[in-house]
């Protein structure tokens, strides 16, 4: 019989809601959490190693260290994984370009705000490959496909934004955003030569990156390559 005397035996204490509204020990939860986690990595270890249509659950369950059965208490296949996953990238990334993109400061010069920006997107991705594979691979799960859309729609948006800052005033909004779409469309089609390298290879086509988006900005913004605007 519980110690009614012993508060941690009281109805909820140590307790605390799960999804269904029901009471579930703390410990418990973290102890889920944690198993959630360790699932996610090893989704992301092959996903990023075979793609996301040749994964299985059985091989996300064996680079876990788990039994199926396990992974299965947690999740009902591998596109549940795999939304679970993007969805968490996606608010890190969310993190990341708020600092990313956020206005520069009149006078910056423009090599140097576009090399902050690219930078820390760079390292975002890859310090966290899978998010390339499930955003940008020939075999996105359906479910990811609007979250997908939906950060694309919102990036541009941030671009522009940035761009504001660094273009003329009184620059027509419709071009501004034509030139963050292209700006993105460099980022992407660069970044996966940047993935498919190491070492100092890999720091050449960041480098890369940026001379592009340097040049391809430098006659909008009236700026000369990498000397601060007078």
């Amino acid at each position: 019989m519980p110690d009614k005397s012993d508060p941690s035996q009281k109805p909820g204490a140590g307790t605390a809601p799960d999804a269904t509204g029901k009471e579930q020990p703390r410990r418990r939860q973290a102890r889920g959490e944690r198993r959630i986690q360790q699932l996610l990595e090893a989704a992301a270890s092959v996903f990023c190693t075979t793609g996301y249509t040749a994964a299985s659950t059985n091989a996300i369950a064996r680079e876990a260290g788990v039994s199926p059965g396990t992974l299965y208490q947690f999740f009902p296949n591998k596109e549940a994984i795999a939304i679970e996953l993007g969805d968490r990238l996606v608010h890190e990334l969310r993190d990341t370009y708020g600092e990313a993109l956020a206005p520069v400061a009149p006078g910056t010069p423009l090599a140097e705000a576009v090399g902050a920006a690219v930078d820390r997107f760079i390292a975002f991705n890859t310090e966290r490959p899978v998010f390339f594979t499930l955003m940008h691979g020939p075999d996105m799960p359906g479910g990811i496909t609007e979250a997908h859309d939906a950060l694309h729609t919102t990036l541009v948006g941030r671009v522009a934004d940035l761009l504001v800052s660094l273009l003329p005033p009184g620059t027509d909004p419709a071009r501004v955003t034509r030139t963050a779409h292209v700006c993105l469309g460099i980022y992407k089609a660069g970044l996966e030569l940047v993935l498919g390298h190491q070492g100092a290879e890999r720091e050449a086509y960041v480098q890369e990156i940026k001379d592009v988006l340097t040049r391809y900005l430098e006659p909008l913004v009236g700026d000369p390559l990498g000397e601060p605007t007078p």
